[in-house]
């Protein structure tokens, strides 16, 4: 819970089923550069989102009720605080649904669940650092765990010398445009260079 303005706001337990329909507005340049409500630098041309009461980070599907134009988006900040609006765009979410000029816009927002990669497909997996130190690499995947909603885990490797290689992963991905996504999230967060690998 927290309170802005005076007002209490209770974040939702889990974000199964949420659904709703109201005003969408967007926010851009006054915001750029600065934290978000989870501690990512706000990047207005990133397709993500501000929400009073989901919890932070998960997805939802946006979708303007007069044309019928659609994004998904990844809510990781909170707002917008005016009662008569649900959800706060990115500039770059906004600009696709086409309400940039008018401002605001009628949409339906719900939460989308992160679907189980297919089996039969080939996947992939982030590499996003290796550490002999043990400790180092638990760190790393303790601050990709509260950034990401996808797995992270640590791969353990005996090297010919007797040490152990801990290398921090990020996976499975579905496909190559998520784990892109992913790259450049992780990047503009200064965690490392992710470099993406087929998983063994």
């Amino acid at each position: 819970p927290y309170e802005i303005y005076g007002r209490q706001y209770q974040v939702l337990p889990s974000a199964f089923g949420y659904q709703a329909e109201g005003v969408a507005s967007w926010y851009g340049p006054n915001f750029h550069g600065r934290p978000t409500s989870n501690g990512e630098v706000f990047d207005m041309y990133l397709m993500t989102a501000a929400h009073k009461t989901l919890p932070i980070p998960c997805y939802v599907r946006v979708t303007a009720l007069e044309t019928g134009k659609q994004v998904v988006v990844r809510v990781n900040d909170r707002g917008p605080f005016v009662d008569d609006r649900i959800i706060d765009l990115s500039y770059a979410a906004a600009t696709k649904l086409g309400i940039v000029e008018q401002g605001t816009a009628t949409v339906q927002v719900e939460v989308v669940q992160p679907q189980a990669p297919d089996q039969n497909a080939p996947s992939l997996v982030l590499q996003v650092g290796a550490f002999s130190d043990a400790q180092r690499a638990q760190q790393l995947k303790t601050r990709l765990v509260a950034l990401l909603t996808t797995p992270v885990y640590i791969e353990v490797q005996a090297q010919q010398d007797s040490t152990q290689l801990h290398r921090v992963k990020v996976g499975p991905i579905a496909n190559a445009d998520e784990a892109q996504r992913l790259q450049q999230l992780i990047v503009q967060q200064r965690l490392g260079m992710p470099i993406a690998v087929q998983p063994q």
